[in-house]
């Protein structure tokens, strides 16, 4: 049966109604997003290239995650997510180990986003950001012998992706990180 039918279990319907309610936080994030790199400085006076624009890359990002969101949204519109009925209850939509990875994901973003950028220097931010990322994620699927290599893996992760996104935004982008 296709994921839109009424043969679903109670999770089918909770998921079902975690789309809709992802779509519309997902229509309003990339809403938000596509009209703030609007109001980004465009700097005309200094004559440059329309492509070097500072909203330019979230602006697209925006409109994409505007342009997802809104799909995933009318999916689960016709799948039956706006029905009373349509999804299986906070409980156990909030019992899905899907969705508690999800709230994980989003916390550890926020955090990165709010907190550590801007306190700390944006290359040790996004160290920690990454390393404490892989750790929080694979951690609970590995076995006690394999812990230790795969918090060496992911503080090693943290490493070279931190380097090469200062590097990239210093040194290509010219941007100024905090």
């Amino acid at each position: 049966m296709s994921p839109g039918s009424g043969d679903q279990g109670a999770s089918g319907r909770g998921m079902v109604r975690a789309d809709l309610l992802t779509g519309l936080a997902l229509v309003a994030l990339g809403l938000a997003t596509l009209v703030e790199s609007l109001r980004m400085p465009r700097f005309e006076h200094l004559n440059i290239n329309p492509y070097t624009v500072p909203g330019l890359v979230p602006g697209g990002l925006g409109a994409v995650i505007l342009v997802l969101g809104a799909l995933l949204f009318l999916r689960a519109v016709r799948a039956g997510g706006w029905h009373p009925g349509g999804g299986a209850g906070a409980a156990a939509w909030s019992a899905d180990p899907g969705v508690r990875r999800l709230l994980l994901a989003a916390g550890l973003c926020i955090g990165y986003a709010a907190l550590l950028v801007g306190m700390l220097p944006f290359w040790l931010a996004t160290f920690l950001f990454v390393a404490g990322f892989v750790v929080l994620f694979e951690w609970p699927l590995a076995t006690s012998r394999e812990r230790m290599r795969r918090l060496a893996f992911a503080l090693l992760f943290g490493a070279l992706i931190s380097a090469a996104v200062t590097l990239v935004f210093q040194e290509i982008f010219l941007v100024r990180l905090p």
